[in-house]
């Protein structure tokens, strides 16, 4: 089997790539600029990806597309219409490439999502399904919800099978931002004031949601269908922040602040949101993916967190 990746140097898309290449698929991958020092691998640049992207050399001759590149969500974006960038590359740069695609005879197509298509948090033993009503809350997740619709528009159109996947925080070796400053701080040994969060969070290790798009690209029941994806197993920020500590080798340091008042503080420093997801639920039913495909994580979230913390993919 011929894979495109696109986002290939990325963080999921390094992961995807190398699993790929052990599964003896042929891959090629998209990327800005970074050569990934792979001689198995066809490497293509194609600039800026908006509607005007000429993908027409990157898609011949192959049988699957896993689309990862995106304008990913930023917690300040200081784009003046935040919306029209997003759309400019998650919208429409991902309908130009499916349209070439299946112009070229592609015949399956998978998308990376995300779970903001379905909103930003849920009630306690709420979780979102396939089957709520998108319902997001920002520019990246509408521009994403877009996309999944004029993807499957175009499948219908053009017969192109396409695979939509909504996931969560991905977290691994590699991973950045917030996850990773929490991982830091974990290991430094700083008192976090964590320790009294009983929220319920889903997260997807990387290994997991590697093993799922590879499942995806080959499986008969994948096709025309949406996913949402995690490790199966929800966590608290305090469990989460000790589960981290565990896998160190390290003790948690965790004050049992409440959550009154880590939300109180976060509105008085304008960091309203970043406290509402530290301490809010956001939980997905991954069900349909063990249901329809069979599909189990790979990896446990235990296991997750020690590849995360200690930074190795894969003995």
């Amino acid at each position: 089997m011929k894979c495109l990746v696109t986002g290939a140097s990325g963080f999921v898309g390094r992961s995807l790539v190398g699993e790929l290449l052990q599964r003896g698929c042929e891959v090629r991958a998209e990327t800005r600029s970074v050569n990934l020092m792979h001689e198995d691998i066809e490497q293509v640049n194609v600039g800026s990806i908006d509607d005007s992207t000429q993908w027409f050399g990157a898609v011949r001759e192959l049988d699957v597309v896993i689309h990862l590149a995106a304008r990913v969500h930023v917690m300040q974006d200081i784009a003046p219409d935040p919306l029209a960038e997003f759309r400019k590359t998650n919208t429409l740069g991902s309908l130009a490439l499916a349209q070439q695609a299946a112009a070229a005879g592609v015949k399956r197509f998978v998308f990376l999502s995300s779970i903001k298509v379905n909103g930003e948090s849920t009630l306690t033993g709420a979780p979102f399904t396939e089957e709520n009503q998108p319902n997001p809350h920002d520019s990246y997740g509408v521009s994403k919800l877009a996309a999944e619709q004029g993807l499957q528009s175009l499948s219908l159109e053009t017969g192109m099978e396409v695979i939509i996947i909504r996931s969560p925080l991905v977290y691994g070796p590699g991973v950045k931002a917030n996850f990773a400053s929490l991982m830091r701080a974990v290991q430094k040994g700083l008192p976090l004031p964590l320790g009294a969060i009983h929220n319920q969070r889903s997260l997807v290790a990387l290994d997991n949601l590697t093993d799922f798009i590879i499942t995806c690209i080959a499986h008969p029941k994948a096709a025309n269908q949406t996913f949402l994806i995690s490790d199966g197993q929800d966590l608290s920020t305090t469990e989460l922040v000790q589960g981290m500590a565990q896998a160190a080798g390290v003790s948690a340091r965790l004050l049992p602040v409440p959550v009154w008042a880590l939300e109180w503080a976060g509105r008085l420093v304008g960091k309203a949101d970043a406290i509402q997801r530290l301490c809010g639920n956001l939980q997905i039913d991954s069900s349909k993916a063990r249901d329809l495909l069979g599909w189990v994580p790979k990896i446990s979230v235990q296991e997750g967190l020690r590849r995360a913390m200690n930074g190795n993919v894969k003995k």
